[in-house]
């Protein structure tokens, strides 16, 4: 993902990670963009934080939009 993509998403996005969650899933709610990205699991309800550069190498596509977009 190009640092040009990533301006484009907001919080509250449903988002699609390359690799699966334990729980199964792998659809995420933006939470908290900046330095880091904070997502959290829509399955089992748990936060995570990855630097910038993990989660462009995660990131794989926008699933829908967030209610306030």
């Amino acid at each position: 993902m190009k640092s040009e993509e990533i301006s484009k998403l907001k919080t509250g996005d449903i988002i699609k990670l390359k690799k699966e969650h334990p729980c199964g899933t792998n659809r995420w709610e933006l939470i908290r963009i900046g330095m880091d990205v904070k997502i959290k699991c829509i399955e089992c309800q748990n936060y995570i934080s990855l630097n910038r550069k993990n989660f462009n190498k995660s990131y794989k596509e926008r699933l829908e939009r967030g209610p306030d977009n």
